[in-house]
């Protein structure tokens, strides 16, 4: 999970597909052009229903470690806690729509928006979320 300005995004998928270098992709992304972006939490995250928002931690034994494929968990910057936005699912290519709708991702009782998009793809993800979170009612993130 990682927060761009001041909007959480999930990304899930299974072992493999690229969680992790999605995330250090955006970061990149927004900090060449000049937007905030921080990771919250690599692989795992508590959730936590507060005031019907959705509120993502790291758990204690793994905040402010990430890890990338072929490398040690290493210590990253991070924030500790953030409200999730945005839930992008990671697929393989057959599952992810070229064209989507938003679709609902119901997580500890809370229904968010949901991309699926294709899993080892990073920069194809990352362009696609941040176009999401460029538009209505998320254009307020890139002020």
């Amino acid at each position: 999970m990682l927060v761009i300005a001041d909007r959480g995004v999930v990304v899930s998928g299974p072992s493999g597909s690229g969680k992790t270098t999605l995330c250090f992709t955006l970061i990149d992304l927004c900090r060449a052009s000049g937007r905030p972006a921080r990771l919250v939490c690599d692989d795992q995250l508590l959730l936590e229903p507060s005031q019907g928002r959705l509120v993502a931690r790291a758990p204690a034994a793994t905040a402010g470690l990430a890890e990338v494929r072929g490398y040690r968990p290493s210590a990253i910057a991070f924030e500790p806690a953030a409200v999730v936005d945005l839930v992008v699912e990671l697929v393989s290519d057959d599952a992810a729509p070229r064209f989507q709708e938003l679709r609902p991702a119901p997580l500890a009782g809370i229904s968010l928006p949901r991309l699926l998009l294709p899993r080892r793809n990073a920069l194809q993800a990352a362009l696609a979320i941040r176009a999401y979170l460029e538009s209505p009612p998320f254009a307020a993130c890139t002020d």
